[in-house]
């Protein structure tokens, strides 16, 4: 491939641009506070769970911690100029909590507000529209010791937090999105452990599931309240699930995997409450509901965020040695798919994947409006001795990501946005430095910022200026 920053995709590749969607479609990049602001120590800001995790040794790859991360919080103006340098017409950012509440409840540190007050308005300034994350995984230490998530009256404090910062930034900001991946905090902070707080009790971890969709119902009415003209709703992590094989079994433990991966979170967002085949395997551990509370779920959401990296192949694990009804009452087991190229991370490459899945969630759970609110790769980029940093990879991987969503429309589905993951490489939670998502690439010792190959071009399509290359993706 050629790889030089102002050549043209290779022909092998579809060809895409800005003007094959819509114009008032959006275009950004998505980050989140505790991968790039670092200040952990500013200005009153509380520990986090992530900050105790990632000091807590043998828990991130290489011991490293979020401490200074990409420095944002100092050199927000420096990463917002970049944002404009791509051509982006929005910037999806988290608000750390414990930024806002050191402890998690009580009054709104000002400090905290007024950083947050300053980057709403440097965005408006470059005529970026500002897209809030309220929680991206920084739950304040102080609420985890009282139980995190674990406990419900989180879910009142959640709605507390909202309301504070809604005050605060709804006047200028009017896109909210409650919650990032729900999944992750519940099943990968609580079942597996592999990421804050480290709690490994699958029981917990859906009760944990439970509290966040609620705390999620019940800060929908707080952004309403607090936000004229308010777009408001939640981003969640799914995948298209195909079975590994034609047999009875494995189409079994698709359907199986499907639900937990997927319908234990739209299904209730939705109105249908919690999926029955899903929670009569659950048993005992099925989450503690009370009366009232999928009502409160499934207020209506003026969007669905959806972050899609790959999709997942199942086979039945029902008779594997070692099966554990009690850890894996769902009992399936993800392959690898052969043939598939895979980033970095081994995560499979399948951008069809994008199309089938957002189609399959408009026909099926039909949302007012779909935006990709994360989407992206990491690969192992190498400076170059000219300093340039070649990512032929990414790039090929976000021109036929791309390509897909522009599939979708095609299909009727109502795509209104696209947020690329992630504007610069930071510190990828467990995975620490070691992973690379950023269409900027970023010098951790001296946190300089090199724009890759794949963001120069990100930068030429969102301005569309790809060059007219028949066959060429630009």
């Amino acid at each position: 491939m050629n790889t030089r920053p102002d050549a043209p995709v290779d022909a092998g590749l579809p060809a895409v641009r800005r003007s094959d969607f819509p114009a008032d479609f959006r275009w950004g990049c998505a980050t989140a506070s505790y991968q790039i602001e670092g200040g952990v120590h500013e200005a009153g800001r509380g520990e986090s769970i992530w900050d105790r995790f990632s000091h807590t040794p043998g828990k991130v790859k290489n011991g490293d911690t979020g401490d200074t991360a990409c420095d944002h919080y100092h050199r927000w103006p420096e990463d917002l100029d970049l944002l404009q340098r791509l051509g982006a017409n929005a910037y999806r950012f988290s608000i750390a909590w414990p930024r806002i509440q050191p402890t998690g409840r009580g009054a709104a540190l000002q400090a905290g507000l007024d950083f947050y007050s300053r980057l709403v308005d440097g965005l408006l300034a470059r005529g970026l529209q500002p897209w809030a994350t309220l929680y991206h995984w920084d739950l304040p230490q102080a609420l985890q010791d009282e139980g995190g998530w674990m406990a419900r009256d989180s879910v009142a404090r959640f709605a507390d937090y909202a309301d504070i910062v809604t005050r605060a930034l709804g006047d200028r900001v009017k896109h909210w999105i409650t919650h990032n991946e729900p999944f992750c905090t519940a099943f990968l902070g609580h079942q597996h452990g592999v990421h804050a707080p480290g709690v490994k009790d699958l029981g917990l971890a859906l009760q944990v599931h439970h509290h966040l969709l609620l705390s999620h119902g019940r800060a929908l009415p707080v952004i309403r309240a607090n936000v004229a003209d308010a777009q408001a709703g939640i981003t969640l992590s799914l995948h298209p699930i195909s079975p590994a094989s034609p047999s009875a079994a494995d189409v079994a433990a698709a359907r199986r995997h499907d639900g937990g991966r997927n319908r234990l979170f739209l299904d209730p967002l939705f109105g249908r409450g919690y999926p029955a085949d899903v929670i009569e395997r659950l048993g005992p551990l099925a989450p503690r509901v009370v009366a009232g509370d999928l009502a409160e779920i499934a207020q209506r959401c003026d969007f669905l965020g959806i972050n899609y990296y790959f999709p997942e192949v199942v086979a039945d694990a029902t008779h594997d040695a070692g099966h554990d009804p009690l850890k894996d009452p769902l009992a399936t087991r993800v392959v690898d798919a052969p043939g598939v190229a895979r980033t970095a991370f081994g995560w499979p490459v399948v951008p069809e994947g994008l199309t089938e899945l957002l189609t399959r969630v408009h026909r099926d759970y039909a949302p007012p409006a779909i935006y990709i609110t994360e989407n992206g790769s990491t690969f192992d980029d190498q400076v170059q001795p000219d300093g340039a940093v070649h990512d032929p990879q990414r790039l090929a991987f976000l021109v036929r990501h791309l390509a897909a969503a522009r599939d979708t429309l095609a299909a009727g589905v109502p795509l209104k946005g696209y947020f690329a993951w992630s504007l610069l490489d930071n510190f990828e939670w467990a995975e620490g430095y070691l992973r690379r998502f950023g269409l900027t690439h970023v010098d951790f010792a001296t946190q300089q910022r090199t724009l890759k190959t794949s963001g120069q071009w990100y930068a030429r399509f969102c301005r569309d200026s790809l060059p007219a290359a028949p066959g060429t993706a630009g």
